[in-house]
């Protein structure tokens, strides 16, 4: 590899054969070469070969402003996310890291953010939480910060963004939209979940991509009638759940569910309403 531009003495960029720019990482990579030198194969520790030019721009810019340590750590909070919930989107390298970053930096001047969604999260992304608290540990663990659990939640969303491809605040919105659909269920059907069931982790997950489709206006339609008036005969306290939900969004967010999308809630509803307690 032949350095095309030195970010600092531990960050470079590079150029691959196709010319496309690459972010390559490294303890004292760059120390005393200059553009067109050829890198020391055997200290290069992480190269970042992103699909989009801006983002390795981007990505050159924030490693140039933090320590090669807080990337470090990022990147195996990144592939540890990447073996328990699959592909990932690529901003997560900008975006959990200059998140990281800050929440250390805010850590050490005693500057702590609250996180006001913490409860909800827990409940709602598990996995993703469970993995905000390796996160906290691994930067305790390498980074010698003790983050609060607050930043768990707040990286379960980063998370929980990366695998929507949404941005933050949509993540946020998505999370309100179904806290009050899982509300509205508890009041209906006057129950209380069993959070460890597989019925109402499906439910949730269900809850999480339709609340996305919902915000972003995708509709899902299908003509098949029959199916709907099974569900309905079969399911009608769920099915009346999934109206009075329906009703819910139409007058809260303007949107009108199809028949399609009602057969669907009201088939999870019931499941979890077979598990309640």
């Amino acid at each position: 590899m032949i350095i095309a531009k030195i970010l600092n003495n531990n960050v470079v960029m590079v150029q691959d054969e196709q010319g496309r720019e690459q972010v390559v990482m490294g303890r004292g990579l760059a120390f005393q070469k200059r553009a067109g030198d050829p890198l020391d194969s055997a200290q290069i520790e992480k190269v970042f070969a992103l699909q989009s030019d801006l983002l390795v721009q981007r990505l050159a810019e924030l490693l140039n402003q933090i320590p090669a340590e807080v990337m470090t750590t990022c990147d195996r909070i990144i592939d540890l996310a990447t073996q328990r919930l699959g592909k990932l989107q690529e901003s997560l390298y900008i975006t959990l890291t200059d998140h990281c970053y800050f929440a250390i930096e805010r850590q050490k001047k005693g500057l702590a953010i609250k996180n006001v969604l913490l409860w909800d999260i827990r409940r709602l992304y598990p996995r993703e939480f469970e993995l905000g608290q390796a996160a906290r540990a691994m930067i305790s663990q390498r980074l010698h910060v003790e983050l609060a659990e607050d930043e768990a939640g707040f990286i379960a969303l980063h998370l929980v963004t990366a695998q929507l491809n949404n941005e933050m605040p949509e993540v946020m919105h998505v999370t309100r939209v179904m806290q009050e659909i899982l509300q509205l269920v508890k009041y209906q059907l006057q129950l209380e979940y069993d959070e460890s069931s597989l019925s109402y982790q499906r439910f949730v997950t269900h809850l999480k991509f339709f609340a996305q489709r919902m915000l972003t206006r995708t509709v899902i339609d299908d003509d098949d009638v029959s199916l709907h008036t099974a569900v309905k005969d079969n399911y009608p306290r769920a099915w009346k759940c999934a109206v009075k939900i329906a009703q819910h969004l139409q007058q809260r967010y303007q949107r009108e569910l199809t028949a399609e999308e009602i057969m669907f809630l009201a088939i999870h509803i019931e499941r979890v309403r077979k598990e309640g307690r």
